[in-house]
């Protein structure tokens, strides 16, 4: 982008929490009396983690992760807490205090 944008946070952007699985382990389990079923899972793999997200309310492709959480309960809970800033803040303090590594 490469550009300041002013107006408050809270017009440009929206936040989500994701759920990710970064293993390679199939996700569907094959059956004979139906045809795919998710396994059962039992407790969080490893490789799975909670996203919180800031999206792009014009661009729904344009997600920028914030955060990654073992459980979806602190996922959502730091996500309140973002999403104060988010109403508060203009949308350059909220990219500067979110997106440091962005080119924004």
């Amino acid at each position: 982008m490469g550009r300041k944008v002013i107006g408050s946070a809270g017009e440009f952007y929206r936040l989500r929490v994701t759920h990710v699985d970064e293993g390679d382990s199939p996700d569907l389990e094959w059956r004979d009396d139906i045809l795919y079923r998710r396994p059962p899972s039992e407790s969080l793999a490893e490789e799975e983690v909670y996203r919180v997200e800031a999206v792009q309310y014009d661009n729904d492709d344009a997600a920028t992760t914030l955060g990654a959480f073992a459980s979806q309960d602190e996922a959502h809970r730091w996500m309140e807490a973002v999403a104060d800033d988010l109403a508060e803040m203009t949308n350059t303090e909220f990219e500067e205090s979110y997106f440091p590594h962005s080119e924004l």
